[in-house]
């Protein structure tokens, strides 16, 4: 193909088509009509001499060919950006830019308040926002730009996403202080719970999604047993409160275990199976990597979430040393 005959606006309109998959939402995408749109698609057919798209239902799909185009189309934009970008310094002091960070209200508890009184310090003019994590949804928040980075476990990462190790977080249990039940089977805190007391008690699941089973089941499957999930929640915290208010338990991560323990009246124990331990980290696209605010934004965020990488205090009994497992 000649390019000086090719108009590389249309190259824009092709990455919005193939990102929204309808010429209504492209074009709100990249500020153009539907019509206009439409008359672009039309003018790339000629031009690329293929379809391109085919439509099913309300819905355009793209061809093979089109398809086979859209990870260079993307990274081919990017850089161009990155390029007309130019040598940009972020000054912290004096920047007044919003963030947006999707996380689970862990991060609410364990990086907010540190990240909010580092700002004021250091980054007055600067507002972050912390928005709920979308698990199923995490890659077209970040696709659309509505968040800047997502914290969470490292997924399947698609070729324009880029992934920063940040921490582990083990999975420790958590009961209500006084647990009656605990206490007369002398299961002291910081010991690990029998596997028949651990299956029998209630337990209060987080899952943003409401789903029934999670990581704890899955653990407890590879040992041929299960638990009673007796209620669902989709913020930890609303799990620790629910635990606290009564006579169920429930895994957390062990840093926000140790965290909430003395506020609420938790005491900390040991699960009876091998948990996994994820690896969480951050996950935002490639074109912003050497944005300089976001570069800022992103080393803030490693600096204060690197002391959680290591293994989460349990709480040992009040009355003496941590007791001992039981075999």
């Amino acid at each position: 193909m000649n390019l000086s005959g090719f108009d590389l606006n249309l190259l824009r309109v092709l990455d919005a088509l193939l990102a929204e998959g309808s010429t209504v939402r492209a074009g709100t995408r990249i500020g153009l009509s539907q019509p206009a749109v439409s008359a672009a698609l039309g003018r790339l057919r000629h031009a690329l001499g293929d379809p391109l798209f085919v439509r099913q239902g309300q819905r355009l799909v793209p061809t093979d060919y089109a398809r086979d185009l859209a990870q260079p189309l993307r990274d081919s934009l990017d850089a161009i950006e990155v390029l007309l970008d130019g040598p940009a310094r972020f000054d912290a002091a004096t920047a007044s830019e919003t963030f947006k960070i999707s996380g689970s209200d862990f991060f609410a508890e364990m990086l907010m308040p540190a990240l909010g009184e580092r700002l004021s310090r250091i980054a007055p003019g600067v507002r972050v926002q912390l928005v709920d994590l979308v698990p199923d949804n995490y890659v077209r928040s970040l696709e659309n730009r509505e968040v800047d980075v997502a914290l969470m476990p490292k997924p399947e990462l698609p070729g324009w996403v880029e992934w920063q190790p940040l921490f582990h977080s083990d999975f420790v249990m958590v009961a209500r202080r006084g647990h009656a039940r605990l206490g007369r089977a002398g299961v002291n805190p910081g010991a690990t719970v029998p596997i028949d007391l651990f299956c029998d008690l209630g337990h209060i699941l987080f899952s943003p999604e409401g789903r029934l089973s999670a990581m704890g089941d899955a653990a407890l499957a590879a040992v041929g047993r299960s638990r009673r999930v007796v209620m669902t929640m989709p913020v930890f915290f609303g799990v620790a409160r629910a635990v606290a208010e009564s006579d169920h338990v429930a895994l957390l991560p062990g840093q926000l275990a140790a965290r909430l323990a003395e506020p609420l009246g938790l005491d900390i124990y040991r699960p009876p199976m091998p948990v996994p331990t994820p690896q969480i980290g951050m996950v935002w696209q490639k074109r912003m990597t050497s944005t300089p605010g976001h570069r800022w934004l992103r080393d803030e965020i490693a600096r204060l979430m690197e002391p959680l990488d290591t293994p989460a205090p349990h709480v040992a009994h009040r009355d003496g040393p941590q007791g001992k497992e039981p075999t």
